[in-house]
């Protein structure tokens, strides 16, 4: 049994749902609403599973796994076919690469503690917020457009199946698309985010499709 505390708007839930999808495991999904009553993750039983007060948590075989990059890694050991990780030693640190680029560099500063920080905490304007949002995703994508510029794919981030690279990548671009970052710069990032999302197993994990996003 595979258990993951999930919000329907969430990057990090987003990139774990992509890989259980892309594996083919079943999972029972456990909404954790990151708004309603001032933040469903901020309560005592789910503060016992999560110390972090974060999603996503997978629990399997009554295991507790936190932060996305670790329960995906978890899941390739568990559940190595079909992998994410490319075989070859080099390409897998290149995907690595890209993954922590969005992982460590863009999204921890545009994530929702930080935007209710800006917002609550030092006062910030909303057009000034999403100054500071755009400006986070457009420095690490103009990064990432040169990583993958040379791909001998023009579908992936890396070779000619998703990875852990596109994994990160996509909810990434669905987050710049839906705060109006302009994607005109990155015509490879947009060329990979439209061919994933014809993909059943990135379609599947989007936000609007969730069960909690009614």
């Amino acid at each position: 049994m595979i258990e993951l505390y999930t919000y329907f708007r969430s990057t990090a839930s987003y990139r774990v749902r992509i890989v259980l999808n892309f594996k083919g495991l079943d999972y029972q999904s456990k909404p954790i609403h990151l708004l309603k009553g001032g933040g469903e993750q901020f309560k005592e039983n789910y503060r016992q599973i999560n110390p972090m007060e974060l999603v996503p948590t997978l629990i399997h075989d009554e295991k507790i796994i936190t932060q996305s990059l670790a329960i995906i890694e978890y899941l390739e050991e568990c559940f190595n076919k079909p992998a994410i990780l490319p075989a070859d030693i080099y390409k897998r640190a290149f995907v690595r690469s890209i993954a922590q680029a969005v992982c460590c560099d863009i999204h921890p500063l545009n994530n929702l503690r930080v935007l209710t920080y800006l917002k609550q905490v030092l006062d910030v304007s909303p057009e000034s917020k999403k100054l500071w949002y755009a400006n986070w995703i457009t420095k690490g994508f103009t990064a990432i457009e040169i990583m993958v510029k040379d791909s001998i794919s023009a579908k992936y981030c890396c070779g000619d199946s998703a990875t852990l690279a596109d994994v990160c990548l996509i909810p990434q671009v669905f987050n710049a698309i839906r705060f109006n970052v302009s994607l005109k710069p990155f015509p490879r990032i947009r060329q990979i985010y439209e061919h994933c999302m014809t993909l059943p197993y990135f379609d599947e994990a989007k936000p609007e499709s969730q069960l909690d996003a009614m």
